[in-house]
């Protein structure tokens, strides 16, 4: 496969020296001192100054295991549509993180949905700001990224069975997090209004409910497709519960509250 990942949004979605991201990240992922053994995590994709503090609080709230499997969104288009990263590891401001290459392998061999691509996460910024949250809380930790184009519903909870099924031998070796921003470009209350209907059924663990209420309503949440990946896995491994950690918007960065971009931060246990 391909050698290593070189960053597209490091300097620019996230700070891109070492010691200023470690900084910004200690004060994102001030958190509880237990954090919970989760299977999944839903967490925001913007540049840090937007959504960096509920991804920080939802990164605290949970233990990073040994193995995180990272689900993003193919923004551009590029490569497979369930696009499993080819690269060795991802440079980061904070060193490399390794990509599980075994594990990479293992998935696409039987698998008639996945494959493995270096070109699709190449220009992905989903992926990309997940992984310092990762190298800061484990620094041992692999990755698996994974790049979604999308798909219709039936491909999608299949695609998270095979996820579930790769992984359920030693669940609490691995954690999986979902990248996606929630509604895009209205004002705070049609977002508030429009995202819990989706929220709603992340909170239900009901995938096919989240695709379909997102289609029917016209969400603009973009991960939407990986997010119902993970919540159909989740259900296999057992998830019994959802739980918001934070719910956010640009708004409060911006002073414009008349068209935001939302942001959410979910724990699946």
């Amino acid at each position: 496969m391909a050698g290593t990942r070189k960053p597209v949004a490091s300097g620019n979605f996230y700070p891109g020296t070492k010691s200023i991201l470690e900084e910004e990240l200690g004060k994102y992922i001030e958190g509880p001192e237990t954090r919970k053994k989760a299977i999944g995590l839903v967490s925001p994709h913007a540049g840090y100054i937007f959504s960096g503090s509920c991804a920080g609080k939802g990164f605290a709230a949970v233990d990073v295991p040994g193995i995180v499997i990272i689900l993003g969104v193919n923004h551009y288009g590029i490569g497979h549509p369930f696009a499993v990263d080819g690269h060795d590891a991802w440079e980061t401001p904070l060193g490399p993180a390794e990509v599980h290459k075994e594990l990479r392998e293992k998935l696409v061999t039987d698998s008639e949905i996945f494959g493995i691509d270096v070109n699709a996460s190449i220009k992905e910024h989903s992926l990309e700001v997940q992984v310092p949250f990762v190298k800061y809380i484990n620094p041992d930790a692999k990755i698996l990224p994974i790049t979604v184009a999308g798909g219709d519903v039936q491909r999608l909870t299949a695609a998270g069975k095979e996820i579930a099924a790769l992984i359920k031998d030693k669940p609490e070796n691995f954690l999986m997090v979902a990248s996606t921003d929630m509604s895009h470009y209205l004002s705070v209350e049609r977002a508030r209004e429009k995202d819990k209907k989706a929220i709603d059924k992340i909170l239900q663990l009901d995938p096919e409910g989240l695709f379909n209420t997102v289609a029917m309503e016209r969400i603009s949440m973009c991960g939407v497709a990986g997010t119902t990946i993970m919540l159909s896995a989740a259900l296999e491994l057992g998830a019994q519960k959802a739980e918001v950690i934070d719910y956010t918007n640009s708004g409060r960065v911006m002073g414009d509250y008349n068209r935001v971009v939302a942001y959410l931060s979910v724990i699946v246990y």
